[in-house]
């Protein structure tokens, strides 16, 4: 029995940080950024599995449940510190960009 050719995932949008100064929101919007990449580099991964030896003997169900069980491995694996190391870049970043756009632009002139 061949096993159906499964569709590459496809990225899911992200959502933004709820606010510019919430913390737990910029590390949650951080460690999703890092799962979806990290399901990205995953999904070839199980593409290549012949599903038709597993235990519930691949199929179409199986093929159109594994995008999400890919998702599901990247973001466990993204929560336990298992995952790529982009959530602390990302975050990192985030919090430069908020302090750049809360800094007023220098003109050149003096300020009174």
């Amino acid at each position: 029995m061949d096993t159906p050719a499964v569709a590459p995932a496809q990225p899911r949008a992200l959502r933004a940080p709820a606010a510019a100064g919430n913390e737990a929101a910029m590390r949650r919007a951080a460690q999703d950024f890092e799962a979806q990449a990290f399901a990205m580099l995953l999904q070839p991964v199980f593409a290549t599995v012949d599903f038709s030896r597993s235990r519930y003997g691949g199929g179409a169900a199986e093929a159109q449940w594994q995008p999400m069980l890919v998702d599901a491995y990247a973001g466990a694996a993204t929560r336990a510190g298992a995952g790529l190391g982009l959530a602390d870049l990302v975050l990192r970043e985030m919090h430069r960009l908020r302090a750049a756009a809360s800094t007023p632009p220098n003109t050149g002139e003096p300020t009174p």
